[in-house]
């Protein structure tokens, strides 16, 4: 029997952060559920014991269950009968299994049939699924749908739409891309017609590359300004598969994650209700939707990179060459060590985005409620802030570090990873896509940007170097410090150009020189409560000290002329 939680102690390390009572506190508003409802908590350990409980479920569901089917998934797939999507055998038990185990929309409040769970232990449930099956933590996590709805749409469609999730089972998609409209999306043109004689409104258009696309339930962006052409023009809906107004045209077929559908769509005088206000879908709904979304991937990521380290592992102390197994050459050790360490690094970082997102989220629904004292009010911009820039440094870093992790466990199988008899082959496709979805790595690098030129990043550094330590961690705190300034030093020289075009040119450098640097603190602050994070703290930090040093000699050699000799 396997259970994905039970079996790695770094996720109940995570989970027992010294901010989860401040969380739990905000999240759970005094324990007032207690009265209502028979298993709600009663007290920050009550809260605890229950998250645990939770993900003991859904770790053995994940190790029992849906690991196992991940390789007939993979073979057999989804299949597109009369415009409609049957999953593979594997993927339907695999949801049935969790809709059974009531852990379908555990973050909705209870009210709609959800738990009520935090952040952190939603996100660390979705790293479990994903570890077991990365395409089926596409279908179970219902592209942050549910809480975009619960978020931002009126009382009648939460009480319509949110208690089916875990009463019915129901499933969720996001409609954003188009033929026309990937990356770009004020370019949707998917329109919606509002009907001001029966005020309802009717989608006509067509929709791409959209994750599990026939769900029941659906947020779709459209265009209801006519005569629009940009961000301003559109709207978000919800749309019911039960209207039987949208068929599907075609299943791609893709290099990975190959059990989750990613579909064409024609909606045809499709019937949807309006999320929110008009002309807010792409910026305000969206873009708040994108980011929830791309904490998904962050723990789909290192869901992977997780099974990858683990694979590679298991088989490089069972293959044995000249006499002894292959973990004993220091080429096979080496990368090893640096995918534990990466991955380790990448844990750490989704975790704590979690909090600061979670606890912004728990201070804007108390907003509704109440209004704020100064203080919290404070607290609440702080932790907004830093959410908004930790976001995509995260989705950047697990994604590419999945990537690479995936990579190099491969290359450990050596030429049985290359076949289909090893479950890294598969990993390794499902791997590629996180780089790319809900915004590539270049998109992250946009958006992170800000960080580096608000001057953010460098606080959040200055603020790091004053937090006391154990003294045996003081060399690392020192080099960390010493990056710290290099990173600063570095700042100076790009913006000194005064040249825009150069500056984002130097962008990803800038922003993965800041990463380095986070990460780093964040693994030493792991160490700093568990000695066992000791080992991948100076693993990265060394690579992050060496990667940042090959940047700045990258840049301090670089001259603003040579721009050209990057352009077509």
């Amino acid at each position: 029997m396997a259970n994905f939680y039970t079996d790695n102690e770094d996720l109940k390390f995570h989970l027992t952060h010294p901010l989860m009572e401040k969380m739990v506190s905000l999240k759970e508003r005094n324990f007032a559920d207690k009265d209502k409802f028979d298993y709600a908590p009663v007290d920050f350990e009550d809260t605890m014991d229950n998250y645990e409980k939770v993900l003991e479920i859904i770790g053995e569901i994940a190790g029992d269950i849906i690991a196992e089917n991940a390789e007939s998934v993979d073979h057999d797939g989804p299949v597109l009968e009369n415009n409609k999507v049957s999953y593979a055998r594997g993927t339907q038990q695999n949801y049935d299994a969790m809709v059974q185990a009531g852990v379908v929309g555990i973050s909705l409040p209870r009210k709609y049939g959800g738990l009520n769970f935090s952040f952190v232990p939603y996100v660390m449930s979705a790293e479990l699924v994903a570890r077991a099956d990365a395409g089926f933590a596409n279908i179970w996590g219902l592209q942050d749908c549910a809480e975009t709805l619960h978020e931002f749409a009126s009382e009648e469609i939460k009480d319509e739409f949110l208690p089916r999730f875990n009463r019915d089972g129901a499933t969720a998609a996001m409609d954003l891309t188009e033929p026309d409209a990937g990356s770009d999306l004020q370019a949707v043109q998917l329109k919606a017609t509002l009907d001001e004689k029966t005020g309802c409104w009717k989608l006509n258009g067509v929709k791409r590359f959209i994750t599990n696309g026939d769900a029941d339930v659906s947020l779709v962006l459209a265009r209801s300004e006519a005569g629009t052409s940009d961000a301003r023009g559109l709207s978000l809906f919800v749309y019911d598969k039960k209207d039987n107004a949208m068929i599907v045209r075609r299943i791609e077929n893709k290099l990975g994650i190959k059990g989750s559908p990613t579909c064409e769509l024609v909606f045809t005088d499709a019937p949807a209700k309006l999320v929110g206000d008009r002309k807010m879908g792409l910026i305000k709904y969206v873009m708040s939707l994108m980011n929830s979304a791309r904490l998904g991937v962050g723990a789909q990521s290192v869901g992977i990179a997780e099974a990858a380290y683990r694979e590679a592992l298991k088989y490089a102390h069972e293959r044995e060459q000249f006499g002894k197994t292959i973990i004993e050459y220091p080429a096979v050790y080496e990368l090893l060590t640096n995918m534990r360490a990466k991955t380790d690094a990448i844990r750490t970082l989704l975790y704590e985005t979690c909090r600061y997102v979670d606890i912004y989220k728990s201070y804007s629904s108390i907003s509704e409620e109440r209004s704020l004292t100064p203080e919290e009010r404070n607290d609440f911009k702080l932790h907004q802030k830093i959410a908004d820039v930790y976001t995509p440094l995260l989705k950047l870093f697990s994604s590419e570090y999945c990537n690479q992790i995936a990579y190099d466990s491969l290359q450990v199988h050596g030429g049985t990873g290359f076949m289909k008899d090893f479950p890294i082959e598969r990993i390794y496709r499902d791997a590629r896509i996180t780089t790319i979805y809900e915004g590539t790595s270049q998109l992250q690098v946009v958006a992170a940007i800000r960080g580096v030129s608000n001057g953010l990043y460098l606080k959040i550094l200055r603020d790091n170097e004053q937090i006391q330590l154990k003294p045996e961690f003081d060399y690392l705190k020192h080099s960390l410090a010493k990056m710290t300034d290099q990173f600063a030093r570095t700042i100076d020289k790009v913006t000194s150009a005064d040249n825009a075009e150069l500056y984002d040119f130097h962008a990803r450098r800038l922003v993965e020189m800041a990463g380095n640097i986070i990460i780093g603190y964040l693994l030493l602050f792991d160490a700093n409560r568990n000695d066992k994070f000791k080992k991948s703290a100076e693993i990265f930090i060394r690579l992050g000290k060496t990667e940042n040093t090959q940047k700045v000699s990258f840049i301090n050699s670089f001259d603003v002329k040579e721009l050209g000799y990057y352009k077509f």
